[in-house]
């Protein structure tokens, strides 16, 4: 983005427009972040996207997080940052035919912002974020996985949670993978997370999927508002950068099970 260049709307939530250069939660990394996430494109500080987390982090491995876009219409994708860990990005989540709402748990290195930004149909960057104050070292440490025998036995199973649409018609699904998500800091161990993980309804169409990076907690879950339709089942399947398979067959609506 042109450094010059301010923000370019007043937007709900708000009492007056925002200079993209100034960043509501005066993070140092503000300026990189943007030019290495958005670059060329328009930022704004927008109430209608919150991020919901912990102002003090019991536990630097697992912070949970939820980022809400719901006031927002045409939503394309939903990005998740935190700005002074090793690794800033957690997450892409592309809400094809779900609501953009996305929960999971992170890691984070320090104390840091943790911000969300959802753009748009019209390539606009809605911004939003909060404050954890952190003691540090989430990104560090190794996985407590390695100290059970069969850890790996267990990569890639999944557990699913679904509740019945709503008056709004969205039905809430949670999802829980097993796999370590080594960020690749921890002396001698490298870098094994998930990369991606893909929702299909019943005739393959897809639903919502996400792009995940290092910060995503161990055995992460995530929380997410669909839009299931007439469907009765989704699909799931991802993969790690280490080229392991994630599959999954969900019916709906759950009220409490295992996926096989």
């Amino acid at each position: 983005m042109v450094r010059g260049l301010a923000a370019l709307a007043v937007v709900a939530g708000l009492a007056a427009p925002a200079a993209a250069q100034d960043d509501p939660l005066r993070s140092v990394m503000w300026e990189a972040l943007r030019d290495s996430y958005f670059p060329g494109a328009t930022v704004v500080f927008d109430g209608r996207v919150t991020v919901t987390a912990p102002a003090n982090a019991e536990n630097t491995h697992a912070v949970p997080v939820a980022v809400d876009a719901r006031g927002l219409e045409g939503v394309q994708e939903v990005v998740l940052i935190a700005d002074l860990n090793p690794f800033p990005m957690v997450l892409r989540y592309h809400p094809t035919e779900a609501a953009p709402f996305v929960a999971t748990r992170i890691k984070v290195q320090q104390a840091t912002p943790v911000r969300a930004a959802a753009r748009t149909a019209d390539g606009v960057w809605h911004m939003g974020g909060t404050l954890v104050d952190a003691a540090g070292g989430g990104c560090s440490a190794p996985a407590l996985a390695y100290a059970e025998k069969d850890w790996a036995d267990h990569v890639g199973e999944v557990q699913a949670r679904a509740w019945p649409p709503g008056p709004d018609g969205s039905a809430r699904l949670r999802l829980r993978v097993r796999h370590p998500q080594d960020t690749g800091l921890a002396p001698g161990i490298p870098a094994y997370f998930i990369e991606t993980l893909r929702l299909r309804d019943g005739q393959g169409r897809e639903v919502g999927r996400l792009e995940t990076f290092e910060p995503v907690s161990e055995n992460p879950v995530f929380t997410l508002e669909l839009r299931p339709g007439a469907a009765r089942t989704l699909k799931l399947d991802g993969r790690d950068n280490q080229g392991g398979e994630i599959g999954a067959t969900i019916p709906l609506p759950w009220v409490q099970g295992r996926a096989e």
